[in-house]
């Protein structure tokens, strides 16, 4: 499988604190790697350095793809308040030049086109989540970086989001890092899982070998926290 992102001893220190301590892992081309921790592991800071919002202390990260793009916990946050569907989606159109519409971007993650004039506020906190992964997918990404994407939402609706990155992989061969704090997130969805503590991985490998046979103690409570409804 070609790697679109190799991270070789990663590590991010702000100050005397270390956030992250030497992580390795890469990213295949359709390939959706879960990255999962509580908060303060060290999982999203990861997200900040391959995006190159926070700046690695050592160790190298190498990017193959054309376009990395990322889609924030906060969705209603991340759309300006003052702009409709339509322009923000048209701002991020006009900036890559890319091919599709506003209303086919919002067909690509299940939105009607009716959505276009409407504000962030007068939609659900669901529907913000997948207007912002359609401004990202305007850019035409080969890798989204999916950082906490359905903690703020409800069950149900975070299983339809999920449900909609995995189609977006299938249709657009997309490549995704899914950061999320739970288990229960990732276990149908990542085709690799990394659990992270403490800026370290402590267990790490294909879903079914972190799942069926979980190296740490770690890992065990998380997998114990799971919901039966998953």
């Amino acid at each position: 499988m070609q790697s679109l992102v190799e991270v070789k001893d990663l590590h991010v220190r702000y100050g005397r604190f270390e956030a992250v301590r030497g992580v390795s892992f890469s990213l295949g081309r359709g390939e959706i790697l879960g990255i999962v921790g509580e908060s303060g592991s060290g999982k999203s800071t990861i997200a900040k350095a391959l995006t190159g919002l926070e700046r690695p202390s050592a160790g190298e990260i190498a990017i193959g793809a054309k376009s990395v793009q990322m889609v924030f916990q906060d969705a209603v946050g991340s759309l300006n308040p003052r702009m409709t569907v339509a322009s923000a989606l048209g701002e991020a159109i006009a900036a890559k030049k890319t091919k599709r519409t506003a209303a086919e971007l919002l067909a690509l993650v299940g939105l009607s086109s009716a959505a276009l004039g409407q504000y962030p506020r007068e939609l659900s906190g669901g529907q913000c989540q997948r207007v912002s992964i359609a401004r990202a997918l305007a850019c035409d990404p080969e890798v989204l970086i999916a950082d906490e994407p359905v903690s703020a939402l409800d069950v149900s609706v975070q299983a339809k989001v999920l449900n909609l990155l995995r189609r977006l992989r299938e249709e657009l061969s997309l490549s995704i890092l899914l950061i999320a704090h739970d288990l229960a997130v990732v276990r149908n969805v990542c085709d690799r899982v990394a659990v992270m503590e403490k800026g370290v991985f402590v267990d790490y490998g294909g879903a079914d070998e972190v799942f069926g046979h979980p190296k740490s103690e770690y890992t065990r409570r998380l997998l114990a926290a799971v919901p039966s409804v998953f």
